[in-house]
């Protein structure tokens, strides 16, 4: 479920656009991230302020499972901007690592895992 700034998460997975300072927005993405969460994932990366950021960081350190398409969106999110933003995911475990690479995040992301 997509959340923002001081509301309160739900049982599943926790997206969010959590700082957004100058061109630099931090996302947080965790738990367990499936495709019948696609759709919020989809309309949080469309969030205005984003577009507006020339660097994403993207926190995965509780992120337990992310699901291929979750992954391409992610893709299709960093890449088709006018501007390309500067992908950065930190803190991703091994499992998730391989979906991102999967996709091809590696191209256009630094994946720092743990």
């Amino acid at each position: 479920m997509a959340t923002h700034p001081g509301s309160t998460p739900s049982a599943g997975p926790t997206m969010t656009v959590a700082v957004i300072e100058g061109p630099r927005a931090t996302l947080v993405l965790a738990g367990d991230l499936r495709a019948e969460n696609l759709r919020e994932l989809e309309q949080l990366l469309a969030e205005p302020s984003l577009n507006e950021a020339a660097e994403w960081h993207v926190d995965m350190s509780d992120a337990t499972r992310l699901d291929l398409a979750c992954a391409y969106a992610l893709l299709r999110a960093a890449t088709l901007r006018p501007e390309q933003a500067v992908l950065t995911i930190h803190g991703a475990r091994r499992s998730v690592q391989r979906t991102l690479r999967h996709a091809g995040l590696d191209a256009v992301a630094v994946i720092d895992g743990r």
